[in-house]
């Protein structure tokens, strides 16, 4: 199995064929018709592009959302961004704010009937820091609690575990 680097020039056009339309030249060039020097030229600088697009787990993202937004759209009548005005972003400011997104995030699966307790809320953290606290342990793979500001403070959460669980 070849990966996209790999891939002749023919190849990486097939696949950006299989999700867009390409340009005239990428289409003629698929049909067999015969290219002049610049055509191909432009047509080999073209396909580099679509190769690292191809990669690229953001123009994945674009693939995979843009038919769901127009569906959606649909749906529901409207026009414009899929998730224009259906998501925000806020800046966490300070220990508080971040110990509120925290408790939401951990909060959501047992809000969305996942699970009845954070305990068994499977693959998110606060399962895996109740479950290292119970064996008296930490979660190397998580930021830490270390408890109130003081001198040479240790980077990690400004809480004590047992406070936040």
């Amino acid at each position: 199995l070849k990966t996209a680097t790999e891939w002749t020039l023919e190849q990486v056009l097939q696949h950006w064929h299989l999700l867009y339309s390409g340009t005239l030249l990428s289409q003629r060039f698929l049909r067999g018709e015969t290219l002049s020097d610049i055509e191909y030229l432009t047509l080999q600088q073209t396909t580099e592009v679509y190769r690292q697009r191809l990669m690229d787990i953001s123009w994945f993202m674009r693939a995979l959302n843009e038919p769901i937004a127009r569906q959606a759209n649909r749906e529901d009548g409207c026009s414009g961004r899929f998730w224009e005005g259906r998501f925000k972003s806020q800046p966490l400011l300070d220990d508080a704010a971040v110990l509120a997104c925290m408790a939401y995030v951990d909060l959501n699966p047992i809000r969305a009937g996942i699970a009845k307790t954070p305990e068994d809320s499977d693959y998110t953290s606060i399962q895996r820091r109740i479950r290292a606290a119970m064996q008296g342990k930490n979660t190397p793979e998580l930021l830490p609690f270390v408890g109130n500001e003081r001198l040479n403070m240790p980077q990690g959460l400004h809480f004590e575990a047992k406070d936040y669980l």
